[in-house]
């Protein structure tokens, strides 16, 4: 299952944008995990309108799954904030479908789901790259990419990275990459993916996970090295009630 849709953007004529801010953010599907079977969507689109992001990938999405109330969570989230969506199923659950999802302020095209292995243990959970074509004000055009890794096998997480390195290597425009990867800056999966991308961290990547006292860090956002992209700024934002995730912020400069 593969959705997008539209929640009234229509498309920029201002001048090319400068400067892109891009947010990763692991929703735990809208559940606070102080409040166990709550579902609090708004709480999610609070923490993303107060960091006014250009993109967004998301992680652990539901749609129309009976724990989240049968809500297309990426189109209501998309509604609440006005912007563009697209949502690539990695599993079917409770009814409906679960994965991840891209929001823009800007129109997208050109969605694509790409499956990602685990031969190393094919028990585990599926796992997908959601990416679509996001046309910038002024008529310029990137890719920007959503993933969330295997949570249990490195052999795995090493194999995702690099087939998305693959993709990457055989794309033509400036590529942004955001989502969970569930490993280390100094892990196999993380340094095979620094030989294709630029994280908007270094060594100095500020833990993510635990939400309460972060440990970890595990989310990033990176682009191609041939992007022409330069890090102006980012930062971890410590906001521990709407998901078990701490939410990645990054303003890049053309």
């Amino acid at each position: 299952m593969a959705l997008s849709g539209c929640a009234g953007k229509t498309a920029a004529t201002q001048a090319d944008l400068a400067e892109l801010r891009v947010m990763s953010y692991n929703i735990h599907h809208a559940n606070p995990p102080s409040q166990l079977g709550v579902i609090y969507l708004e709480a999610i689109a609070h923490v993303i309108r107060e960091q006014n992001p250009d993109l967004v990938a998301l992680q652990e999405v539901d749609v129309n799954t009976s724990r989240s109330g049968n809500v297309n969570q990426a189109a209501a989230l998309a509604e609440k904030l006005d912007m563009h969506y697209y949502f690539a199923r990695a599993i079917d659950f409770g009814g409906g479908a679960y994965g991840v999802a891209i929001l823009s302020k800007y129109p997208l095209s050109e969605t694509n789901l790409v499956l990602l292995p685990e031969d190393a243990a094919p028990e585990a959970e599926d796992r997908v790259l959601a990416t679509a074509k996001v046309t910038l004000p002024g008529g310029r055009a990137i890719r920007f990419g959503s993933t969330h890794l295997d949570v249990q096998n490195a052999a795995n997480r090493l194999q995702q990275v690099q087939t998305i390195n693959s993709f990457a290597a055989r794309e033509q425009l400036p590529f942004i990459l955001a989502g969970d990867f569930n490993d280390l800056p100094e892990s196999r999966a993380i340094t095979e993916l620094d030989k294709a991308f630029t994280r908007t961290c270094q060594s100095d990547c500020a833990p993510t996970i635990p939400v309460d006292v972060p440990t970890r860090a595990i989310d990033f956002i990176a682009f191609t090295k041939a992007s022409g992209f330069t890090v102006v700024s980012q930062q971890v934002i410590p906001e521990r009630y709407a998901s078990d995730h701490l939410p990645v912020v990054a303003t890049l400069r053309f």
